[in-house]
């Protein structure tokens, strides 16, 4: 079934509200301090949920009914994995390059980090002239893991460079900014601009062995749960920097079972490991109601870790049109 409505017709939900998110910040009223981080967004895994996407950053304040940046000095972070699953990964890959030039023009700022999918979205798409039988298989594992030809049918080269040029690793204050809860990043380099550079030559590579030791090592997760998931996590943090760190890759709910062992509320971020880690995978392609984008707080200025959760009213979609299978 199609969403309950397009993405040249989201409702117009009202924003969150003046002082709110980055209308606080670029409204400079009392209170305001010049010397605080610039309002911090985060984005998990949209997996091709674009029109989900676009009515949650309309909801924040981050973009107009037209789809642009009006989110002032904010900085928004998306943590990867914006293709497959959902109808249409290309649209959502076009709509975050284009809030990246746009925030950039506007005093704002727009990281996207790489995703597993990506990587192998483009070991498919990059292949497939020189396999056509798909005997690496790059083909075939794509699509078992909710790959959509259409997709791969409007991927042009500008969204390859784009894609190649996104880095593994990013942060923000003392924000770490990851994709999956995993520390396979730790056997890229030993700090974060040497796995970044390690990324960005395995993303250029024509050797197949590359690839496919690149995209199963990405599927790794669950690293940071029970007492040796804290450690991990207090490992990878000393390594590349910051108190805390926030990451995509498994759904919330997901965690909840088995950090938590029950299932408490899929629909907001998880803290957890001692408070190192907020998980922050909606399941926005999943399931009609789910998705969100949180704005986080610095806690460094004595604030908590998660300062608002954006959601949708439930029911402005129709069921999930995509399996969920992680």
């Amino acid at each position: 079934m199609s969403p309950a409505f397009s993405s040249t017709d989201v409702p117009p939900f009202p924003p969150l509200g003046e002082g709110q998110g980055p209308f606080g910040e670029e409204g400079g009223g009392e209170g305001f301090d010049p010397s605080r981080p610039r309002d911090l967004w985060v984005v998990g895994d949209v997996h091709g949920a674009h029109d989900k996407l676009r009515a949650l950053l309309m909801r924040a304040g981050l973009i107009d009914r037209a789809g642009n940046w009006t989110g002032g000095r904010a900085h928004l972070v998306f943590l990867g994995d914006y293709v497959d699953r959902g109808p249409d990964g290309v649209g959502v890959l076009r709509l975050v390059q284009q809030l990246e030039r746009q925030a950039r023009g506007g005093g704002g700022q727009v990281t996207a980090l790489l995703g597993n999918h990506e990587v192998m979205f483009l070991a498919a798409a990059l292949f497939r002239s020189h396999d056509p039988q798909d005997r690496l298989g790059f083909m075939e594992y794509w699509l078992s893991n909710g790959g959509q030809l259409w997709d791969l049918e409007r991927l042009a080269p500008e969204d390859v460079t784009w894609i190649q040029s996104r880095p593994l690793l990013a942060r923000a204050s003392d924000w770490l900014l990851v994709h999956a809860d995993s520390v396979f990043y730790s056997s890229l380099g030993s700090s974060l601009e040497d796995v970044n550079s390690h990324a960005a030559d395995m993303l250029r590579s024509r050797d197949p062995s590359v690839w496919g030791a690149f995209a199963n090592a990405f599927v790794d997760r669950m690293n940071f749960v029970g007492a040796p998931g804290v450690a991990n996590a207090r490992h990878l943090l000393e390594r590349y920097g910051g108190q805390q760190l926030v990451h995509g890759h498994t759904p919330t709910a997901l965690l909840c079972e088995n950090v938590l062992y029950r299932s408490d509320d899929p629909t907001v971020p998880l803290s957890y490991a001692s408070g190192l880690c907020v998980g922050a995978d909606s399941g926005m392609a999943y399931f009609p109601d789910a998705g969100f984008i949180a704005q986080l707080g610095y806690p460094e200025w004595g604030e908590p870790q998660v300062q608002q959760v954006v959601k949708l009213p439930p029911g402005i979609f129709g069921a999930a049109s995509f399996l969920p299978v992680l």
